[in-house]
C-alpha cells in the first residue's frame, strides 16, 4: 500500500504568518501618523500666535489711548484761557469772547465742536461767517466776516434800523452814522421764510431804485420810498416837498420817477401848485396829479384845458377814492359838488 503524506500549505500558514507579521507592523505607522498630525497642529497653532498677540496688543494700546485720551481732555491744561477774536468792527467783541467761553468751558479746547460754535456765532447780529479753530493748549482764534449796513429802514414804530443786502435786521442806526441819501419802509416784521423772501426782494428792489436814483441826481429830492406791496411802490418826497407822494405802481425804475418828477415842477408854478398831494403814474395811459383844498382833494383845469385828476379823501391820502356818504336830508353842505364822480384825465401821454 503507499503511505499517503500530508503535504502542509505552506502558502496559507505564510499568508496567515505575513498577515499577522504585517498587522504587527501596522500599529506602531499609525501612533507616528497621530503624532505628526498632533505637532503639525501644535505649529499651525504657533502660525497664528504672533498675530493674535499684534491684536491683543492693539486692542490694549486702543483702550489705554482713549482713556488716556478722555483724560486729557478733561484735564485743566486743555481749559480755555484765550479767545483771539478777528475782523469784529461793529460785531461786540465781548458777546463773542462771552459765548465761545461759557461753551468751551463746558467741553475743554480738546474737545470742543467747532461747527457747532459757527452755528452760534452766525445768528449774532451783524456777523455773516465765522470760522473757529483750536489754538492748543487753551486757545480758540475767531474770524468773523461781517455784514455790511446797505439799506436803513423805518420801523412801524418810527425807529431806524440798518439792514444788509439780505434783509437782515442788523442794529439801530447811531447819531455818528452816516445818513442814507434816503429811507426804506414796508419790510415785513414776521418771522416766515416767505417774509423773510419777500424782504430780500423788497431791498433788492430798493437799493436799484437808489442806484438808478443817485446817478440820476434826483436822490436829494426823496425821504424814503415805500415797499410794502412791490405792484404798488411809492416814493415820499423831501423837504418842501414833503406832502407830495410820487406813485410808481408796479414799474419801478428811476427814469420813471425822474418823469413824474418833471410832471409835478411843470404845475408846480401853476397857481395851486402848492395844493399838490400826488403824481400817480400807476395808471397806463398817463400820469395823473391830485390837489387838497381844506379837507379834500378838488378837481382842477390848468391853462390849455388839459383836466387834472383828482380824487376826493384827506390831505396827504394815498387810498383808492371811496364813495361819500349821502348828507342827511335837513343838513346842508356847501361844498358838496354836483357830481361825485372821479374826474381823473390823462395829462401826459405815455
Amino acid at each position: 500500500m503507499r503511505e499517503q503524506t500530508v503535504v502542509q500549505k505552506v502558502g496559507n500558514r505564510s499568508g496567515i504568518s505575513s498577515g499577522r507579521r504585517s498587522g504587527s507592523s501596522q500599529r506602531p505607522a499609525r501612533r507616528v501618523r497621530v503624532q505628526r498630525e498632533s505637532t503639525t497642529k501644535r505649529l499651525q497653532l504657533l502660525v497664528y500666535l504672533p498675530a493674535i498677540f499684534k491684536l491683543t496688543a492693539a486692542i490694549v494700546i486702543g483702550v489705554t489711548l482713549f482713556v488716556g485720551y478722555r483724560a486729557a481732555a478733561s484735564a485743566s491744561f486743555f481749559e480755555v484761557h484765550r479767545v483771539e477774536v478777528q475782523g469784529a468792527t461793529r460785531a461786540a467783541v465781548d458777546r463773542i469772547e462771552n459765548f465761545i467761553r461759557n461753551e468751551v468751558n463746558k467741553t475743554g479746547v480738546w474737545d470742543a465742536d467747532l461747527q457747532e460754535l459757527n452755528g452760534g456765532l452766525v445768528r449774532m447780529p451783524w456777523i455773516r461767517t465765522a470760522v473757529v479753530s483750536r489754538v492748543l493748549p487753551d486757545g480758540i482764534r475767531v474770524r468773523i466776516t461781517e455784514r455790511q449796513p446797505r439799506v436803513v429802514i423805518r420801523t412801524s414804530l418810527g425807529r431806524f434800523y440798518w439792514v444788509d443786502e439780505d434783509a437782515v435786521l442788523l442794529g439801530e442806526m447811531g447819531p455818528s452814522d452816516q445818513v442814507p441819501p434816503f429811507f426804506l419802509r414796508g419790510l415785513s416784521e414776521e418771522e416766515s421764510e416767505a417774509a423773510r423772501n419777500e424782504n430780500v426782494e423788497r431791498v433788492h428792489k430798493f437799493l436799484e431804485l437808489q442806484s438808478e436814483c443817485q446817478a440820476a441826481g434826483i436822490a436829494d429830492r426823496i425821504s424814503e420810498i415805500n415797499v410794502t406791496d412791490l405792484r404798488d411802490v411809492r416814493v415820499q418826497l423831501a423837504g418842501d416837498e414833503s406832502r407830495i407822494e410820487v406813485r410808481l405802481g408796479a414799474q419801478v425804475s428811476g427814469k420813471r420817477l425822474s418823469d413824474g418828477l418833471a410832471v409835478l415842477d411843470v404845475h408846480r408854478n401853476s397857481p395851486r401848485g402848492h395844493l399838490i398831494s400826488y403824481v400817480d403814474l400807476s395808471q397806463r395811459k398817463g400820469a395823473a396829479i391830485g390837489f387838497i383844498t381844506g379837507p379834500h382833494v378838488v378837481a382842477a383845469t390848468n391853462s390849455d384845458d388839459r383836466a387834472i385828476a383828482t380824487r376826493s379823501g384827506s390831505a396827504g391820502a394815498t387810498e383808492k377814492p371811496t364813495r361819500r356818504a349821502p348828507d342827511k336830508p335837513n343838513q346842508k353842505n356847501s361844498n358838496q359838488q354836483p357830481n361825485q364822480k372821479d374826474n381823473r384825465k390823462r395829462i401826459v401821454g405815455r
